[in-house]
């Protein structure tokens, strides 16, 4: 019997001696244990995905690293105020500027597209900021705006005057941007498939972009982004493409592949959350825009809808040149004839906005 009458050192029979009770009876040995395990699970758990994260960072570093060699840069560079932009500059006479679209770079371009024009045009492909091999400094935006001004400083450093500038995709509302806020950059606009109102959902091939969080943007692209792309890369390009076959070797060739690469994953995902917030307010500032404006879209486009982005652009700019052809989203590369007499006719139609409204 202990001095306070309660003798704490006598247990029941069925408890095992190490078992320590408290004075109200409660064992605390078996908590204390299952706490320990459950530290020491959540810690192993930890590490587990630790070492896997770092595991798929090196082998998307590695991964590219061989894209890299198998698309490496058609251009040189151009430096602009802390941005350096990917840039091909071939032919001579009037100016055209081509810009690509989401994910893409100046492969969807020079894969079969340049070629048709440079006889007769000086024609200059730009990688979007943060797209191809343009880099995109780590506190500059991603919006339309940010990267027209980009363009526009490009445009006037190279000297290029009242350029027809082509816009396929996303690259069409870059090039609206352009009109709007860098008129004299703008001689014609020749969109192409453009991204020109706000949708409701972003197209289904492009909604595992759609990360509003910078820090988990990066963290996806670092991590399950580039082998998650190298491994659904046909489907992908299948989709993107529909109804039209993608080419064999576009993924090379056309740099298809360069798009997987962790940093474009995460500037791609800055460029369509940036992309949903300016075609809130971009669509009210198209009746302004006095230069020629003419849009080319495939019938079939299983990307954007030619009724939402195309024939909407009447209500804003009635005088639109609208053609729609048979086929589907990649007119440049699947339909490159089409799109090189669209932007010839858009050339002439600059050349007449010219004689008419002289500067």
């Amino acid at each position: 019997m202990s001095r306070g009458g309660c003798d704490t050192s006598i247990h029941s029979a069925a408890e095992p001696d190490n078992v320590i009770r408290t004075d109200d009876g409660v064992s605390n040995v078996r908590l204390r244990r299952r706490k320990c395990f459950g530290m020491a699970w959540i810690a192993e758990t930890v590490l587990i995905l630790l070492a896997l994260c770092g595991a798929l960072a090196i082998f998307s570093g590695a991964a590219a690293w061989r894209i890299e060699r198998l698309a490496p840069p058609q251009g040189g560079f151009l430096d602009l105020d802390g941005e350096r932009l990917h840039v091909l500059d071939r032919g001579h006479g009037p100016p055209v500027v081509l810009i690509h679209g989401l994910s893409g770079q100046m492969g969807n371009f020079t894969f079969s597209l340049i070629e048709r024009l440079s006889g007769d045009f000086r024609v200059v492909a730009f990688d979007r900021p943060g797209s191809g091999y343009s880099a995109r400094a780590r506190k500059t935006g991603a919006g339309m705006l940010i990267q027209a001004a980009t363009v526009a400083k490009a445009i006037r450093r190279l000297r290029l005057d009242q350029p027809v500038v082509v816009g396929h995709s996303l690259g069409g509302a870059v090039a609206l941007e352009l009109a709007l806020d860098h008129p004299d950059c703008v001689g014609a606009l020749a969109l192409i498939a453009p991204a020109t109102h706000p949708v409701l959902k972003p197209p289904r091939v492009f909604r595992a972009l759609a990360i509003r969080s910078p820090w988990l943007r990066l963290l996806f692209a670092w991590t399950l982004a580039t082998p998650g792309a190298l491994v659904a890369r046909n489907l992908a390009m299948k989709e993107v493409f529909a109804p039209e076959a993608p080419p064999r070797d576009f993924a090379g060739a056309g740099g298809g592949l360069l798009g997987v690469r962790p940093a474009n994953v995460e500037n791609a995902s800055a460029d369509m959350i940036a992309l949903e917030a300016d075609l809130k307010d971009l669509p009210k500032r198209y009746p302004s825009i006095r230069a020629p404006i003419g849009v080319l879209f495939g019938r079939d486009d299983q990307v954007l809808d030619w009724r939402v982005h195309g024939e909407a652009l009447k209500q804003e700019a009635p005088a639109l040149d609208f053609e729609l052809i048979e086929g589907g989203h990649m007119l440049p590369v699947t339909q490159p004839d089409a799109c090189a007499r669209f932007i010839r006719r858009m050339a002439a139609k600059a050349r007449a906005n010219a004689t008419v409204h002289p500067r």
